[in-house]
This record gives structure tokens, sequence and C-alpha cells, in this order.
């Protein structure tokens, strides 16, 4: 795994860039991100290119021995651009327009701004596509941060009629699919279609899904079309775009899909700080996040474009954009990286390389302080390369859990919830942390991966099951498990025929008769868990195979497929987790709080993410806080 960083040289003096690679290379980094967000120095005028900085740049840092990640500049519109074209900016939820002077002040369907990035791309590709230093494309910066993947611009209303017409070809279709007779909310034609924004009160849900498909079609178009440019223009050359953490806005399989390297932005402390977490879970990970928080989207990422994938920005101390922002624990960013390393990573990349003294991020931390002195990262930088270099290249296997994510579910939760506390991400994170609790390593896969071969797979839940995966569940021989609200919906976000799990009664022989969500603190017992948050009444021939102490059915169990019909707090995960494990003859182990093990082809991995020593058993030792333990295997394992 090759480490880097993000650099910006046009914030320094052109005298320090020498110096500043010298630097880099010495630490242990291999490659720099540079450019993406540098339209108005490329461009500082309407057809006025500046090559000649980023010529001298790119240059330097070559020198030096490093590669370059270099970036396209769409994030980043300048100030020339948007008066000539001011309609191009995103309009909010509430029609207010998101203006210039910060950054993502674009609309994905302005077809004006989308006719720019394609120039500024194409001159981009054209100057530097052959460049011996060029390692690796990465396109725009973050789709979708500050909340910009979905705009109400009339470009976007526009667009959206379109995309309505292509895909029910009637109006009169659209409206029995989206059941418009309901409120009188019939159309005569697609040019009466407005956005669902703005309305007395909630919107058609339908309307709001297909509008969620309609904006992530958007992003991953927008993104098409720059990698169609690199691809003519940069034979060969690996394209990427760096993801964020517990963003659902947009689908990253399909953007994945056209990528060759996914990456994303990794700031582990901010996480936990800005999500669901409790506050006992806070405190004793205040300084080192969640165990989970990192290899959730190392897995996740993993599968989202074919194997390859990397951290393009890890947080390498304090961060400014959290509602408190704490300093890691000493340790802690060599952890992170060797974790990245022990997921199959091909790069980690820290962002950034000086902290800067102005603008938006001068309270962001670097590898350097904005004075060139070294930060406390620096030296767990070269610790961390040491390491690298120490145990060689450390390749992945699939691993024996399939945990299938869907970004259209985290959609339909969130449009109709029904419930404030079901959150998708938090359900798919608890069943994800619960298998890392036995030792699991997990594949997080989409809807239509291939399941073959895997020896349990979960589904947290899956409102609306895509063809093709019933099927695909069916031709497994290992035990699965289905969680709630699965098939409780068509693809047009109605209530199936039959009631739910709909698709899949095939599997689990079961209807779903009513449900009902649970105020936050109500918990009904059970033998050895909870039924909080959300629970559904059952009709089926099938006894139960667990029930709430007042004898309501919760499991539902047949032919090595099990249905969930409750919210599963984490002592139910548990059991379930150890039944599927011990029906497929996986082996586990109980991890000891903050602590977790991943494994490669050679090597075991072993953190603590706890803030005190640990002793673990596997190990025969005490693990001190924040740091790790690596086992190299004598022999190759079975992958399985």
């Amino acid at each position: 795994m090759k480490l880097g960083c993000c650099y910006y040289p046009e914030h320094w003096p052109e005298a320090w860039w020498a110096d500043d690679a010298r630097r880099m290379r010495e630490m242990g980094l291999r490659l720099v991100r540079i450019g993406e967000f540098a339209w108005s120095r490329l461009e500082p005028e309407p057809g006025r290119y500046d090559w000649g900085w980023l010529d001298r740049a790119i240059d330097t840092l070559h020198a030096a021995g490093l590669k370059v990640i270099l970036g396209t500049p769409t994030a980043t519109p300048p100030k020339w651009l948007v008066d000539r074209m001011p309609d191009m900016v995103a309009i909010d939820e509430q029609g207010r327009p998101r203006g210039f002077g910060s950054r993502r002040h674009y609309c994905f369907s302005h077809e004006g701004y989308r006719a720019e990035a394609v120039r500024i791309v194409t001159a981009l590709a054209e100057r530097y596509g052959n460049h011996p230093a060029l390692a690796m494309w990465q396109t725009d910066n973050e789709y979708g941060c500050h909340d910009t993947v979905l705009s109400f611009s009339v470009a976007a209303a526009s667009a959206f009629r379109g995309w309505l017409a292509a895909r029910y070809g009637t109006v009169e279709a659209l409206n029995a699919a989206w059941g418009n007779v309901f409120w009188s909310m019939e159309y005569g034609s697609f040019a009466e279609v407005d956005p669902p924004h703005l309305t007395v009160t909630e919107a058609n849900p339908a309307h709001w899904l297909d509008y969620r498909r309609f904006a992530s079609d958007q992003v991953a178009s927008f993104n098409r079309e720059q990698v169609e440019i690199l691809r003519r223009l940069s034979s060969g050359v690996p394209i990427t775009h760096n993801f964020m953490g517990f963003f659902t806005e947009f689908d990253h399989h399909a953007v994945g899909r056209d990528i060759d390297v996914a990456t994303w932005d990794s700031y582990p402390l901010g996480f936990l700080e800005q999500f669901w977490f409790s506050s006992e879970e806070k405190r004793a990970y205040l300084r080192q996040g969640h165990p989970d928080i990192a290899a959730f989207h190392h897995d996740l990422y993993r599968g989202c474009s074919g194997g390859r994938w990397g951290v393009m920005e890890q947080q390498p101390g304090p961060v400014n954009w959290a509602r408190f922002n704490p300093a890691p624990l000493p340790g802690m960013v060599a952890l992170w990286t060797l974790e990245a390393c022990a997921h199959g990573a091909e790069l980690t990349s820290y962002f950034r390389w000086r902290q800067a003294p102005f603008a938006q991020e001068q309270m962001h931390a670097g590898l350097l302080r904005p004075d060139s002195s070294e930060a406390e990262a620096a030296d767990e930088v070269r610790k961390a390369a040491a390491v690298l270099e120490a145990i060689g290249p450390q390749a992945t296997a699939q691993a024996q859990v399939a945990l299938v994510f869907s970004y259209e579910a985290a959609w339909v939760v969130g449009i109709q919830p029904q419930g404030q506390s079901f959150r998708y991400l938090e359900l798919v994170f608890e069943t994800y942390s619960a298998l890392r609790e036995r030792g699991l390593d997990v594949d997080i896969v989409a809807p239509d991966a291939d399941l073959a071969g895997y020896r349990m797979v979960l589904v947290p839940t899956l409102p609306i099951v895509p063809e093709g995966f019933v099927a695909r569940l069916a031709a497994l021989d290992c035990p699965v498990l289905i969680g709630p609200r699965s098939g409780s919906r068509t693809a047009s976000f109605a209530i199936p025929e039959g009631l739910a799990p709909g698709v899949l009664k095939s599997l689990a022989p079961l209807t779903v008769t009513r449900v009902e969500s649970l105020h936050d603190g109500v918990a009904e017992p059970a033998d050895s868990f909870r039924v909080t948050r959300w629970r559904e009444d059952v009709v089926s021939d099938l006894a139960p195979e667990l029930t709430d102490s007042a004898g309501r059915g919760v499991i539902y169990y047949t032919g090595g497929v099990r249905y969930c019909a409750v919210w599963p707090d984490r002592a139910l995960l548990a059991l379930l987790v150890g039944r599927m494990a011990d029906e497929a003859g996986v082996e586990t182990r109980d991890c000891p709080q903050g602590i977790r093990v991943r494994r490669t082809q050679s090597t075991v991995f072993t953190f603590n993410y706890g803030a005190d020593p640990v002793f673990v058993p596997h190990l025969g030792a005490t693990l001190p806080p924040a740091s790790w333990h690596l086992d190299p295997l004598q022999a190759r394992p079975d992958p399985r």
C-alpha cells in the first residue's frame, strides 16, 4: 500500500515546493493529490489558461520521486463562470440558490455547466494525460458534499421531466405507478410535473423516490462524462473518485462501475461525533473513533469498483467541521493507516500536507503546521511506512460473510421512516459491527452482486427487492438473515399484493399484517434481548424460532433463511450471528471491547481501539491502547 498526501502548491510560495517534495519523500510518501480545487488558477479568465505553475509543480514533485493524482477542478467553478451563468447554481429544498463563496456551487443538471466541465476536463487531460508523473485521475471532489445532490432548479425540473418520460413512456403510466388518484395528484402531461418540494405537507413518497433516483443518475452521468474524456485522452491511467463516509444521497455502486479505484475520505473522529453513536460510545472512543467506522467504509468501497479501493483523505489530527473536534490518541494515525492495509487498500493519502493558515479549513490539522514544523502525525506516518515496507504486499480474498448494502433502501427508509429512530445506516452498521465483534471478515456488497461462495449472507433491510435477488438467495446453501421491512414495497413505492415481504415469501413463508414503531426508551423484553424501535405482526404456519416475553414472534426460520420481524438490538444480533456461524461452520472469536481483527492472505492484524490496555486471548498478551499486532501466517489460508 502506497502512502500519499493532499497538497495544494497554489497555496504556498513556489520556493517551498522542492523542499516540501523532499520532505514528503523522506517521510515515506509516494503519491501526491493535487489540482482538484484549482480552476481559478488554471483558467483565471474565460479561455485563458495558465498551465505554467502546474507544469512546474508536477515536475518538481516528479523530480523528487513522487507520483501525482490529478484532480479535475469541477467542484469549484470560478466566479467568472458563475457570473456568466448565474442559473448554474443548485437550488435548495426551500427554493434558495446555493451561491458562490465556498465550493460545490453547481447543479448536476445544468447543461451549460456540464459543457464547461467537459471543456476544462478535456483541456486538463490533453495537457497532462501522458505525463510520466501521472499515477491516477480523480474526478471532481466528494460528489454531493454539503447537501448538493438534490437540486430544485429550473434545469433539474426540466431534466427530471425528461427522465420520467423515458422511464414511464406515458403520463398515464406515471399516474398509475405513483397512485396519483390519491389527493387528486394526477397530471395531464410530463410538463406539469415539478420536483417534490415546497408542498403543503409531505409529497407523494413515490414522487420522492423517483426524484432521488433521478438525482443519483445525474451524479453518475456527470461523472461518466469526465471518465470518458480521461479514458480517451489518458489511456491506461486509473481513475478514481473520493466518496464520503456515511453518505447515501446517490448510488455509489453506480458511480463505482465507471471508475477503476473507489476511494473515500476517512475522518473517524468527526464521524463518531456527528452521527447516531451514544454518549457512552462517544466518550469511550473520543480520540480513536468507533472500532468499526473506518473498517465499515473500507469494506463498503472495496465492493464499489471491483475490489480496487483506497483512502484518499485520512484524518491526521483534529478536523474543523464536526461539533467538537478532539485530537487522536498517539498511535491512532498509524493504526488507521495499517487497518486500511489490512482491508486491501492500495493507497492511503493524508489530508493534508500542511495546515492552511487562511480560509475555511485553517483549523484542520495537517502533517505539517502552518509554520512548516512537523505536527504530531508526521512521525506516525514514518512508523506506518516502515511497517508497510517490512510486511510487504498484502492481498485479500473473498470474506466468509456478505452484507448486502442498498442505496435505494436508504432512500426508501428516509422518505417514509414511520419511526424517527429507524435509520438505515445505523441498522446496517450495527449488523456489521456484530459480525466484527465475533472476529469475522466481511464483504459489503450491492444487491446485484454474485453471492456464490459466501458462508453467511445478511440483508439488514431491503424494502424494494430487485429483480433476480430472490433467485440468487435461493441458490445459496448457507445461512441467510433477512431484516425487517424487506420486501415491503414495490418498485413504485406501493405495498405489494399479498403484503410484505412480497416476493421474498418464496424464501420466508409469512405475512406481515401490521407494523408499529416504538418511542425512544420503550423496550419490550425477551429472554436475552429487547424489542425496541420497530416490530411487525406476522402470520405464518411457521412456529417462530424466537419470541418476546409475551410470545410474539421475533425470528422465523426455514430452510436456512431467517426473517427478523423487529429492529434487532445488539444482543439479538450477537445471538443471530453466533447461530449462523455455528450452522455455517465458520470459526469466530469473541473480541474484547475495542479489539478488532482483520486477515489478509498472509497476515492477521489485531487492533486495539480502546483507550486502555486490553488483554487479547488469542495473542496471549496485553495490547496497549491505539496499537496493533501483526501475526504473519505460515501458509496461505483457505480464502473461505
